[in-house]
């Protein structure tokens, strides 16, 4: 399936409906709801009923299609945000289901004055979860805010006072909030990467945002580190006799800088050569790597 063919609802007998030609892209879509028949007053009635009292989803499929032009005209509305206009059409598709699904026909209400505001919702609900600037914009009162000042924007200039003015009195919020969520729409996205891979590279923000200290195989080998200087040592000093370990330790563990005990100074200590110290030095460190092997 197409993401064009995904905009007809599914089950729909749209394809039966007037389409002509391929739906391979947005304006073949938009041609073919276009041309399809609208109902009239009495006849949207009678399926509205149909589908009310025998849940005939013939009835739902026909009402829903031949408002498909309504969703395309709404959806159309929204083009400033910067979505896809296929997306925000496949959301107000949604929208006029369920609009559909809960159409009371003896209300007196024609189905495109009632669907409108399931087909804006969903939409609204869409751009809300999708523009990232609105992503903060959680109560209704910011969500109000936002396509209003959206609406009133001309062009990129920003609102002038006495605009602000009007506009936080009209939606009863702060002067504050109205240029805050000003600002936000002003602002652009910047790519973390540089587009080329000349010196530019270097100051794009991927260059100083990132950190090597988190990249996962300098995270494993500083965690490995840590077990060898401590669990790991540990072990493989315990597997040495008491004069062994006493040569490692004076030798190599004594001072931080490695400026550890001399050959001479353990052979006098012990009543043997430097030559016998050395030997016994270089067994313990062969038994100590046997022992750390497995932390490696």
């Amino acid at each position: 399936m197409t993401a064009t063919n995904a905009l007809v609802p599914a089950g729909s007998n749209a394809l039966t409906l007037g389409f002509s030609g391929s739906l391979g892209n947005l304006d073949a879509y938009i041609s073919a709801v276009n041309r399809l028949p609208m109902l009239t007053h009495e006849e949207e009635v009678a399926l509205g009923k149909s589908l009310k009292e025998k849940n005939d989803i013939k009835a739902a499929e026909t009402l829903v299609t031949s408002h498909l032009r309504l969703v395309v005209s709404i959806a159309r509305g929204y083009l400033g945000y910067g979505l896809p206009h296929g997306d925000l059409i496949q959301e107000g598709n949604i929208g006029l289901m369920k609009a559909v699904k809960r159409f009371d026909p003896d209300q007196g209400v024609r189905l495109v004055s009632y669907a409108m505001h399931w087909i804006k919702a969903e939409i609204h609900e869409y751009i809300l979860k999708n523009w990232r600037l609105v992503k903060v914009a959680t109560t209704k009162a910011q969500r109000k805010l936002f396509f209003n000042l959206r609406s009133h924007k001309q062009g990129l200039d920003a609102m002038s006072p006495a605009q602000i003015d009007e506009l936080a009195k009209t939606l009863d919020v702060k002067r504050e909030d109205v240029i805050e969520m000003e600002t936000r729409l002003s602002g652009r996205d910047i790519a973390l990467e540089a587009p080329s891979d000349d010196e530019d590279d270097k100051f794009s923000p991927i260059a100083y945002l990132s950190s090597d200290n988190m990249e996962p195989t300098k995270v494993l080998e500083a965690e490995q580190v840590v077990r060898l200087q401590s669990e790991g040592l540990e072990t493989a000093l315990s597997k040495l006799d008491a004069r062994s370990r006493r040569i490692v330790e004076a030798r190599w563990l004594a001072n931080d800088d490695g400026s550890g005990a001399t050959l001479h100074t353990l052979a006098e200590e012990f009543g043997v050569s430097a030559e016998r110290i050395r030997q016994i030095e270089a067994a313990a460190l062969k038994k100590m790597k046997g022992a750390l092997a497995a932390y490696m």
